[in-house]
């Protein structure tokens, strides 16, 4: 590269800026510049450098929120981990997502395309970080994945060979890499399913790897308008938090809780709207599974209230969240748009089909829970870095990190 550079047309008000620290500091438009620039190596140095590395690293006296750390996001669908992490001071330097659809909507909204089918990464080629971030397949563990499978005859769970021993392979990476934090969710049925053998063979892998493991159901009711449950798992290794970490999960937050009529578009494009067939359909089909003295049936949601949980397969029907539109017409889907809210994402530009927008969507993560989350470990970051600084020693009061 061509050591002499020559920057044009630079904004009027980064001219000023520099003059501003040329006459503060008497230093000379070029060292001004070079100052700058080599802060920004700096800085990008210090950023791949894993955060308990060993080495000393700077922090504030007060809990902060946001931490600079890095993370690789696996199966990492359309993003719900980076969007969340990003907003916590996360840089997310590997992505891994099989889905040609789901890579298409991740580079749209993120920049980057992910790298493929993660069997066949090759480990040395996923850099190094602070937090790994995995939804790793729920199908075969799901209420829904599970029925599935048996009534087809197929294998379910880890028996799964096609997505069960995916996990088995995350196993692989972790030992490998060694992240300081692990940060995974699955569905609430992992924790039951094969009479809970599946969670056991899960929880002695990550003991055997040698990581403090923490789990709790959450519900996304409190965040966005839907019943969402799902089970999340967060880690951290033993190495580098010699001390069993006082890590608490996000309660609940208080208040009005957010309702469907909030994320509901006030002129949805009339295509949404079920064909009298089908609605018929769905009706009779519910009627024949009430005599039989089962719930099975579409779900007509209250706008006042809250949906139930968007599935991957909503495209099909969109039966378990149908809004109504009053006496006499037929009740509609749920637009991408709305899914995109219901979600908890932010409104990016859709670029793939009404379809697939809808497997995406249903097979996502909650960003707004992720990073409800991701805050309470960052508390745990701090408190460790806090700790190799010995600043909570002399300022014993802020010891204590609040819920």
């Amino acid at each position: 590269m061509n050591k002499q550079l020559l920057v044009r047309n630079v904004p009027p008000d980064v001219c000023l800026w520099i003059d501003q620290q040329r006459n503060q500091h008497n230093m000379t438009q070029q060292e001004v510049v070079l100052s700058i620039l080599d802060k920004a190596v700096e800085a990008d140095i210090e950023l791949k450098l894993p955060l308990f590395s060993g080495q000393p690293k700077l922090v504030e006296k007060t809990v902060s929120q946001s931490l600079p750390f890095t993370f690789i996001d696996l199966f990492a669908g359309i993003g719900g981990f980076r969007s969340a992490l990003e907003k916590l001071g996360g840089r997310c330097r590997f992505s891994c997502e099989w889905d040609k659809y789901s890579q298409r909507t991740y580079e749209a909204w993120y920049g980057d395309v992910p790298h493929d089918d993660i069997r066949e990464l090759k480990i040395s080629d996923i850099p190094n970080h602070d937090v790994l971030a995995a939804g790793f397949p729920c199908q075969p563990f799901s209420i829904a994945g599970v029925s599935k499978r048996q009534s087809l005859g197929m294998a379910h769970g880890f028996k799964c060979v096609t997505q069960g021993n995916l996990f088995f392979q995350l196993a692989t990476i972790i030992e490998a890499k060694r992240p300081a934090v692990l940060f995974l969710e699955n569905v609430k049925n992992l924790k039951s399913h094969d009479k809970g053998r599946t969670w056991q063979v899960i929880q002695e892998r990550l003991d055997e790897l040698n990581y403090w493991i923490f789990d709790k159901v959450i519900d996304a009711a409190g965040w966005v308008p839907q019943h969402r449950e799902r089970v999340y798992i967060v880690c951290f290794d033993k190495k580098a938090f010699p001390q069993k970490p006082p890590f608490e999960f996000p309660q609940t937050p208080g208040g009005n809780r957010p309702r469907l009529i909030d994320i509901l578009e006030p002129c949805p494009d009339p295509k949404y709207t079920l064909t009298e067939h089908l609605w018929n359909y769905l009706q009779r089909y519910a009627e024949g599974h009430r005599a039989k003295g089962n719930g099975f049936g579409f779900g007509l949601v209250d706008p006042m209230g809250i949906s139930r949980t968007l599935s991957a397969r909503y495209y099909k029907d969109g039966s378990e969240i149908l809004i109504p539109q009053g006496k006499g017409k037929a009740p509609r889907r749920l637009t991408p748009l709305e899914c995109t809210r219901l979600m908890g994402f932010d409104e990016k530009k859709i670029v793939v089909s009404d379809t697939q927008a809808y497997r995406q969507f249903g097979n996502a993560v909650v960003p707004k829970v992720v990073e409800a989350v991701g805050k309470q470990i960052i508390k745990i970051m701090f408190w460790k870095l806090s700790q190799e600084e010995s600043l909570f020693r002399r300022a014993p009061a802020k010891r204590k990190i609040s819920a």
